[in-house]
């Protein structure tokens, strides 16, 4: 699981996020038990947002341009920590084996050709939840083909890494951690 770096400074702040902040101040302060509906809130947010004029925009403007300097003297000091690239997240190591699919997704590449043919018209994530669908009325005996092509597919990955799984069981190395290897 990729982590962050909580030592890098906190982004820039746009001037609709600070005029967003205002309007949720004026709430609190109106309505201070009620709880916002942030559907709600965003819409009318947004729709003060488009009224309101250039003149009055430009004080939430500054407001940016102020944290944008803020920020921009935070990242010139900041250093990254040893793994995490410019936008802190961990880089993945390029050479680590995809991980295998699921037995819903092998099953999934076995029956959308069919899917497809039993109804034409089907969009993408109407074609997805008509396996879904079928995947959860199987049996766990009907399962099984696609779990022993999962298991197939996972020896075969296994079988390619070769040395690098005694690398692996030494290291720990988050990427493979999905990996079960027998000690």
């Amino acid at each position: 699981m990729m982590r962050k770096d909580v030592n890098k400074p906190k982004g820039k702040t746009s001037a609709y996020a600070f005029f967003v902040q205002t309007c949720r101040e004026e709430h609190r302060k109106k309505n201070p038990e009620q709880s916002v509906n942030f559907a709600e809130f965003s819409k009318k947010c947004s729709e003060r947002w488009k009224a309101l004029s250039p003149t009055d925009k430009k004080c939430f403007e500054d407001m940016a341009k102020a944290d944008k300097v803020r920020y921009n003297r935070e990242m010139r000091d900041y250093v990254p920590p040893k793994g995490f690239g410019k936008r802190g997240r961990k880089r993945k190591d390029p050479n680590a084996p995809k991980r295998p699919p699921s037995a819903f997704f092998v099953f999934c590449s076995e029956y959308r050709p069919s899917v497809k043919q039993q109804y034409p018209g089907l969009s993408i994530g109407d074609c997805a939840k008509k396996l879904g669908e079928m995947w959860s009325k199987l049996s766990q005996s009907e399962k099984q083909p696609a779990l022993k092509i999962k298991t197939k597919i996972l020896k075969s990955i296994l079988k390619r890494m070769g040395s690098q799984c005694k690398k692996i069981k030494r290291v720990k190395y988050e990427p493979f951690c999905w990996i079960q290897l027998k000690a």
